[in-house]
């Protein structure tokens, strides 16, 4: 089988554990654990992640509580849930390097992909202008994550003249969400994640630069 080319997609986290690793699944005869990390943005709120690893980095690790500072390298992995409960679509942090050390918190994300849905350009009743879009991100081996972004003010104008099939490459950061849904009469708190873009480059303007030389030597994540 021909194996098809990844697009860019990397992730540095540095924040708290809130609870202990749990056993999530079991994975090519790999044991996965899953534990939520909070890491904290200049304004004093918090984003709450999910972080997927391997038994083998957690035995790196050994002992990981809630509390507990790390960093977590990696990258950014969807798939659709079926079950009927909670958001159709999760999205988690699959780790590649998990390490315990104090630190700045710290949550940047680099990707680049295919548009993949018409943007959706509008205004809050503030005047805020806002564009949502979604990312498809190719692995290897013809699998691809569908990722939520949104962008504001002039970056979002300029999203919402984009088209389905254009080539993005972008930088910001993985956000979490409160809200509120009404399931058979019934109140639920849920939690929505998405890509909140600082920077972009379409296909265009990248491929241009890295013609002549100048395209942004994005930091690597071994």
């Amino acid at each position: 089988m021909r194996q098809s080319s990844a697009d860019l997609n990397r992730i540095r986290l540095h924040g708290r554990l809130e609870e202990a690793p749990v056993f999530s699944h079991v994975n090519h005869e790999v044991e996965f654990f899953r534990f939520p990390l909070c890491v904290a943005r200049l304004s004093g709120a918090e984003d709450r992640v999910y972080v997927v690893a391997p038994r083998t980095l957690l035995e790196q690790c050994s002992g990981l509580g809630a509390g507990e500072e790390v960093t977590v390298l990696g990258e950014v992995r969807t798939f659709n849930n079926r079950s009927g409960t909670g958001s159709r679509l999760v999205i988690n942090v699959f780790a590649r390097v998990l390490q315990r050390e104090p630190g700045e918190d710290e949550n940047r994300l680099e990707l680049s992909g295919t548009l993949c849905k018409e943007p959706s350009l509008r205004v809050t009743p503030l005047g805020r202008t806002i564009c949502d879009m979604i990312l498809a991100v190719n692995r290897r081996y013809g699998r691809a994550d569908y990722l939520p972004c949104i962008t504001w003010g002039s970056l979002a104008r300029r999203c919402g003249a984009m088209e389905v099939g254009d080539r993005l490459q972008m930088s910001g950061r993985l956000q979490s969400r409160g809200y509120t849904k009404i399931v058979e009469g019934k109140q639920e708190f849920r939690t929505a994640f998405e890509v909140s873009v600082m920077s972009l480059e379409s296909g265009a303007d990248w491929m241009a630069d890295k013609l002549c030389g100048t395209a942004p030597d994005l930091a690597r994540v071994e």
